[in-house]
């Protein structure tokens, strides 16, 4: 049809298959449409990163260091779990991040014999210009839609979300 995208065609083209299998259209075609906004958003963060200078690792590694209720500081320890990563695999990234001058390693305040890690000036300037770039891909994928689809949309991916943060 005219209007359909590649959801109408992937269930259309895998329908006869499901025989025997529970198999609700509906359900495939809104998975499959979310999998692959997921891709797109995914895409276009990694060309807003590049843009900038930033590998994702490293993008990743500063958001989740700005994000938290400590924003711009952290123990490596703390970021490694929130990041999901092994202790060497976080060495590893603020070893680069240090030498790229976007994160200082200081002594802890309540422990010397503990480092935080902190953000610099140039850190938190490479992060904005990312997340700025980012966030103009979002804004123009989702203003497609009028404001009030947008608020409907909103309560009802968290509708979708809320059993799962259970």
């Amino acid at each position: 049809m005219e209007n359909d995208d590649w959801a109408d065609r992937h269930v259309a083209r895998w329908d006869n298959h499901w025989t025997g299998v529970d198999f609700d259209p509906e359900v495939e075609a809104i998975v499959v449409r979310m999998a692959r906004l997921r891709r797109y958003l995914r895409e276009a963060s990694l060309k807003s990163f590049a843009e900038v200078g930033l590998q994702d690792f490293e993008y990743e590694t500063l958001h989740q260091l700005m994000v938290r209720d400590t924003s711009g500081r952290a123990t490596p320890t703390a970021l490694a779990e929130e990041l999901g990563i092994s202790g060497a695999g976080m060495t590893g990234r603020l070893d680069t991040l240090e030498k790229a001058g976007w994160i200082r390693r200081t002594p802890a305040v309540d422990d010397r014999r503990r480092v935080d890690i902190e953000i610099t000036k140039a850190g938190l300037e490479i992060w904005k210009a990312a997340i700025r770039l980012r966030a103009q891909t979002e804004e123009q994928l989702v203003h497609t839609l009028p404001a009030k689809e947008r608020t409907r949309l909103a309560a009802l991916l968290k509708k979708l979300t809320l059993p799962i943060e259970g």
